[in-house]
């Protein structure tokens, strides 16, 4: 068997199941056929050297799909299939594998509310709770820790399953542990930094932050409070994508945006995000 052929065949092996989940991530056929079409070219660009297809694959339509959501959040669309109340079903010309991938119907009503959902919460609460995809993978494809993906999955399910997203004693309570921690960074306080601190609280930064100068990641509350003590002197207390955490502004510009996921009283997972076109994609409310 050829290469191409090996490549081909376990490509439509998982077809139907990467259509599934372009589908239930965008809420359309035919940008689902696209982003599968996408992965596809990516997949005979890349060849050899993939261990695992099935995963590569997940990984790149996933990416795929966070790109298309986040360019329809810049143009507030909501391209949508289906009149309001049918269920989505699968094209006729389907083969039996993409038929009953999408034959556990994906009601309108649903598509609705994750249209409602950022796209890094819609992707985690997608993989994770339709398709079983690892908190681990997620967090790599959003440039995230698996800890924030996993909060990311919990908080999208809070918002599908009509639970209230953030109830005002709680939220005030995790508002009150990153001002803590903004404080303490600007005022060079190791020890209060440490104390809102988990003591297995993960860093990790996207490539454009580590090329502004930041580390990739850091676990631990030492290295932590360590790297962030006597900074964050332009950092403002914001809410980005609903998520509490604290926004870069320098010159006048948003150059980064620092996401927290706080449980107790501590911090328990950082993300330091630069990549400027997800910064224009973020809604930043400055607190």
């Amino acid at each position: 068997m050829s290469e191409k052929n090996f490549w081909t065949e376990r490509f439509e092996a998982e077809r139907g199941r990467l259509r599934s989940v372009a589908f239930r991530m965008l809420g359309s056929h035919a940008e689902a056929d696209d982003a599968v079409q996408e992965a596809w070219l990516r997949l005979e660009r890349a060849g050899d050297g993939i261990e695992n297809p099935a995963g590569w694959l997940t990984t790149v339509v996933g990416r795929i799909c966070l790109d298309m959501l986040r360019a329809r959040t810049k143009r507030r669309e909501d391209p949508i299939d289906g009149d309001e109340g049918e269920v989505q079903h699968a094209d006729p010309s389907a083969g039996a594998d993409e038929q009953a991938a999408l034959a556990d119907s994906v009601g309108l009503a649903l598509l609705v509310v994750l249209e409602r959902l950022a796209p890094v919460e819609r992707l985690a609460f997608v993989l994770h709770d339709m398709f079983d995809v690892p908190f681990e993978e997620i967090g790599r494809i959003v440039d995230r820790s698996p800890v924030a993906a996993r909060q990311l999955a919990s908080r999208a399910r809070r918002r599908v399953q009509g639970l209230p997203e953030t109830p005002s004693a709680d939220y005030d309570r995790r508002k009150n542990v990153v001002a803590a921690f903004l404080a303490a960074s600007r005022d060079g306080d190791f020890s209060g930094l440490l104390a809102v601190l988990d003591p297995d609280v993960v860093f990790h930064a996207d490539a454009d932050a580590v090329r502004l100068g930041s580390l990739a990641e850091m676990h631990g509350a030492q290295a932590v409070a360590t790297n962030f003590k006597g900074k964050a002197t332009a950092a403002k207390l914001a809410l980005i994508d609903g998520q509490l955490g604290l926004a870069v502004v320098l010159g006048g510009q948003l150059k980064v945006v620092v996401l927290m996921e706080v449980e107790g009283d501590q911090i328990i997972a950082i993300d330091s995000i630069a990549d400027p076109a997800r910064i224009a994609a973020c809604e930043v409310e400055y607190l």
